[in-house]
């Protein structure tokens, strides 16, 4: 008969790995290695995120050895049914070799397609953050909450794009969402990557966050820890966000419906 591992000493290799991995990428950050053109921007890309990929990949198979591992950063829609690591080997590359500090080293547990736990590495600050369906959201161990802000003219939100290239309709929305909610916020934080916002929305300092995307690598592991910090996670309109979903909004549940009237007409 088959065993489950226990879930908590799932949750361990999944926070080992990204630790491992993101100490991998953090010596690898130059400042005197800019890069001047894309081809070499894409190349400096390729060469950390298969050092990251390969330390992940090792490590989670040790965790689950059965579980499939997504390491296509742009996939999108929902997984085969089984168990599933998503990765993202340095969310936020572009600001990595660029020595921008908004970066970080994902992977997340996916059962049957329910995102079950997940590990965010901040290497350049040495924060985890940590959550696991049911047992609630961790900044280094410690709990963490959403913001009990009220009202929306007393919050900081944030949107971004998911990836290069996505094309006219996802640029006027993100152009038009953010010029919509500036009018109703107090301010609006426009930047990649979307993990790095999303944990800011767990912890309490950031208050709310959308995206026009389905692209799964950046979206699971900040949907379950805002859930587990008391958040709701849906689409713009209102509906519960599934990794089927074509876009997401995450925020406490006090700024969902108000931002759900916002957003919920663009299209």
């Amino acid at each position: 008969m088959h065993q489950i591992p226990n879930e908590s000493r799932i949750l361990c290799g999944v926070i080992d790995a990204v630790v491992c991995a993101g100490s991998a990428i953090k010596d690898r950050v130059s400042d005197s290695r800019i890069p001047t053109t894309i081809e070499e921007i894409i190349e400096l890309i390729r060469k950390n995120d298969a050092v990251s990929t390969a330390i992940l990949k090792r490590k989670l198979a040790a965790v689950i050895p059965s579980a499939v591992v997504d390491d296509e950063e742009t996939s999108e829609g929902l997984l085969p049914p089984g168990e599933w690591w998503i990765i993202d080997p340095v969310e936020g590359a572009v600001n990595h070799v660029h020595g921008v500090a908004d970066w970080c080293v994902s992977a997340t547990l996916i059962r049957d397609n329910e995102v079950v736990h997940t590990a965010v590495h901040v290497p350049l600050s040495g924060d985890i953050y940590s959550a696991s369906r049911g047992g609630g959201a961790f900044l280094n161990g410690k709990r963490i909450n959403v913001s009990a802000k009220r009202h929306l003219s007393g919050s900081m939100l944030g949107t971004g794009q998911a990836s290069p290239g996505e094309g006219v309709t996802v640029h006027r929305l993100i152009g038009e969402s953010t010029s919509l909610m500036l009018q109703h916020a107090l301010t609006v934080r426009v930047s990649v990557p979307s993990t790095m916002q999303l944990i800011q929305v767990a912890d309490g300092r950031m208050d709310g966050f959308w995206q026009f995307s389905a692209i799964r690598s950046g979206l699971v592991a900040g949907a379950l820890l805002v859930q587990e910090a008391g958040g709701l996670v849906t689409d713009v309109a209102g509906k519960p966000w599934s990794m089927a979903s074509s876009s997401f909004l995450a925020s406490p549940p006090q700024l969902s419906a108000p931002m759900h009237r916002l957003l919920g007409g663009l299209s």
